[in-house]
C-alpha cells in the first residue's frame, strides 16, 4: 500500500485502520511531509511519550507559515486557549488542575445521575413514535450539552449557541485543516463564548449559586485562586470538552455495537457488562484519534531523531488496536479484560472529564438498549468528520421497531 501523505484523505478518514496498521508495520515513527510532523502508531511508543517531560503539551501557537496579519487577528484566541490546562505543562498545569479539581468533584458528577436518566428518557420519548432518529442530532449531542450546562449553571435554552460556538472552535482545536475559514470561525466562536461567560462569571462573583462556575470562582488552594481569565478559559474548555468528546463516545459506541450485532445482543442480555463494554468501546472506536505534542529538545527514538520544536502526532486510536498489546485488536469484545487503552490519554493530562463521560455514555447506551427494539442502521454509507484529532461521525441515522 503506498503511503498517503494526506491524513485527511477521505478513505483514511472513513476507515483509518488498514492504512495505519500498514504504516505501523512499515514505518512506525513516520515523518509526514504534508503535516510537517512525526506520526507515531505503536502503543508502547505513544504510552512512553505521554509520560515523557521532553515533549510538551504547550502547542497553542500560530503556524510558521501563518500571515502576519492573521497572527495579530488570532492573538486573543491563542491567549484564551493557552490557558486551557490541556495545553499547559507543570507547574502551571498542576496549579490549574488542582484548583479545577476542587470544583469538578466525583460528588458533582454523581449528583448528575438522576438528571441524566431524566434527559435520556425525555429525548427517547420524543423519537419513539417516529421509529427513527439521528443518534447524534437527536440524542448524543443533547445529553452532554444539557448536562454540562446544568453543572455550570447555564440555561438549557442556550444549548444551540454553545454548540455553534464549540463547533466553530473545533475547526481549530481538532485540526480541520481543509476548512479554509477555520481561523476566522474559531476566533468569532470563542470570542462570542467569552463575552457570554464574562457576564455569567461576574454575576457569580456577586451572587453565589450552587453550580460549577461558582465553585471555580471560589476554589482555593493554599491561598491561591483562579484569575477571572482562568475561570472563563476553564469554562470554555469544560463546555467544549464536556460535550464534544461524550457526544462522539456515545455515537461511536452505538455505531460499533450496531456493526457488531452479536456484541449488541450480548450487552442487551447481560447489562452487567456495561462497564467493560464502555472501556472496550473507548478502545475500539474511541472519540479521540490523536494527541499532539511538541519536542522540547532533540530526542532520539530508535533510528529516528526528533528535533526540538518538531510536532509529534500520537495516534491513540491506532495504539488501541496494536496487536502487540491487544489480542484480536480489530475485534469488538465487550467482555475484554485488562483493557489498558489510551482512549482518555495517559499521565498528568489524563482527561479530567473521564468519569463524567463514562457515566453519561453508560446511561445513554443502556437507555437505548432498554427502550428501543430491533435497532439497526438506516444506511451504512456513513461519513466521518475530516479532522486530525477527533473521531466523529457526521450523522448516525437509525431505525427501530
Amino acid at each position: 500500500m503506498p503511503l498517503i501523505e494526506d491524513l485527511l484523505d477521505k478513505e483514511v478518514v472513513n476507515n483509518p485502520y488498514p492504512y495505519f496498521h500498514q504504516l505501523r508495520k512499515e514505518d512506525p515513527i513516520y515523518w509526514n511531509e504534508r503535516w510537517n510532523g512525526w506520526v507515531f502508531t505503536r502503543y508502547h511508543d505513544i504510552n512512553k511519550i505521554l509520560l515523557d517531560h521532553r515533549f510538551t503539551a504547550e502547542r497553542i501557537r500560530p503556524s510558521k507559515n501563518m500571515p502576519e496579519q492573521m497572527v495579530l487577528d488570532m492573538a486573543s484566541t491563542y491567549e484564551i486557549l493557552s490557558k486551557w490546562m490541556v495545553f499547559n505543562d507543570p507547574p502551571n498545569h498542576t496549579r490549574i488542575r488542582m484548583l479545577v479539581n476542587k470544583a469538578f468533584t466525583p460528588k458533582a458528577v454523581e449528583e448528575m445521575r438522576p438528571f441524566m436518566h431524566e434527559i435520556t428518557d425525555s429525548l427517547l420519548n420524543q423519537v419513539e413514535s417516529s421509529k427513527k432518529m439521528d443518534v447524534i442530532r437527536d440524542y448524543a449531542f443533547l445529553l452532554p450539552i444539557l448536562v454540562i450546562s446544568k453543572m455550570l449553571g447555564l440555561p438549557d435554552e442556550d444549548r444551540d449557541l454553545l454548540k455553534q460556538w464549540s463547533d466553530d472552535l473545533l475547526l481549530l482545536v481538532f485540526g480541520a485543516v481543509k476548512e479554509t475559514n477555520r481561523h476566522e470561525r474559531a476566533k468569532n466562536g470563542l470570542q462570542q463564548m467569552v463575552y457570554y461567560l464574562e457576564d455569567v462569571v461576574q454575576a457569580r462573583q456577586k451572587n453565589s449559586q450552587d453550580d460549577l462556575i461558582t465553585a471555580l470562582v471560589n476554589a482555593k488552594e493554599k491561598g491561591d485562586a483562579l484569575s477571572m481569565g482562568e475561570v472563563i478559559s476553564t469554562c470554555t474548555l469544560l463546555i467544549f470538552g464536556g460535550h464534544e468528546t461524550t457526544t462522539n463516545l456515545i455515537a461511536n459506541g452505538l455505531y460499533s455495537l450496531l456493526k457488531n450485532p452479536d456484541q449488541l445482543e450480548k450487552l442487551r442480555s447481560n447489562p452487567s457488562l456495561i462497564n467493560t463494554a464502555i472501556e472496550e468501546l473507548l478502545r475500539y472506536e474511541g472519540p479521540s484519534k490523536a494527541i499532539m505534542r511538541i519536542a522540547k529538545e532533540d530526542v532520539q527514538i530508535e533510528d529516528k531523531r526528533i528535533k526540538k520544536g518538531q510536532r509529534v502526532l500520537l495516534m491513540q486510536n491506532i495504539a488501541n488496536r496494536d496487536p502487540e498489546v491487544f489480542e484480536n485488536p480489530d475485534k469488538l469484545d465487550i467482555a475484554r479484560q485488562s483493557n489498558h487503552h489510551l482512549g482518555f490519554g495517559k499521565g498528568i493530562h489524563y482527561c479530567l472529564g473521564a468519569p463524567l463521560a463514562r457515566l453519561e455514555s453508560t446511561i445513554a447506551i443502556n437507555q437505548v438498549l432498554n427502550r428501543l427494539k430491533n435497532i439497526r442502521l438506516e444506511r451504512t454509507d456513513l461519513d466521518w468528520q475530516p479532522n486530525i484529532i477527533s473521531r466523529a461521525l457526521k450523522q448516525l441515522p437509525i431505525i427501530f421497531d
